[in-house]
């Protein structure tokens, strides 16, 4: 077997990990109706049983922590669209800063991963600031921890990140320095399928 299809292979689940997720995220879709009005759970899984990649990124998404559901569907795309909707920042991705660069540059007391690098591991990618705020008008997420969320490229070029959480009633977007990282500061990710 060549290392390609070994990868393909390591992102592949098992029929029964592929019915278990399945049910896990139906039985989420049916009890939060209100977060994808108008939309059918067929559709959505037909959708995920043609797509076994983005199943193994969703299994990835919920072994975290991060109660992935449907938060959109894009027509033009024709594309369901996931967030992590976990009440706080997924507890398997805590403790991280932002990117590699910022893991590089710490010279002691390294955390032990990085929020980009763990995203693009997972097929995901982290929450913008609007995708986090349209995620914040579904419920109340992040009442005790924060989320990194994707930073502009001239902040981090100055060595900040940015982060996002939902205090006394709203959302703030914070800045940090990207090497930062806290037991209660993970990432949410975003997945189209």
């Amino acid at each position: 077997m060549t290392k390609g299809n070994n990868i393909s292979s390591e992102k592949e689940l098992s029929l029964e990990q592929r019915e278990e997720l399945l049910k896990t995220l139906k039985a989420r879709f049916e009890k939060n109706m209100d977060r994808h009005k108008g939309l059918e759970w067929t559709k959505v899984q037909e959708k995920l049983e043609a797509t076994p990649l983005k199943l193994w990124s969703l299994n990835e998404m919920e072994k975290t922590g991060g109660e992935p559901d449907v938060v959109g569907y894009d027509k033009k795309k024709d594309e369901y669209i996931f967030y992590d909707c976990s009440a706080e920042s997924p507890k398997g991705r805590r403790s991280v800063c932002y990117d590699r660069e910022a893991l590089e540059s710490r010279k002691k007391h390294k955390p032990e991963n990085n929020a980009i690098d763990m995203a693009t591991a997972m097929g995901i990618e982290l929450l913008t600031e609007e995708q986090y705020r349209e995620l914040q008008k579904l419920g109340k997420f992040d009442q005790k921890t924060s989320s990194w969320v994707q930073t502009p490229s001239d902040i981090r070029e100055l060595g900040g990140a940015l982060f996002c959480d939902y205090r006394f009633g709203h959302v703030f977007l914070y800045h940090n320095g990207a090497d930062s990282y806290y037991a209660a500061r993970g990432f949410r990710g975003s997945l189209r399928v």
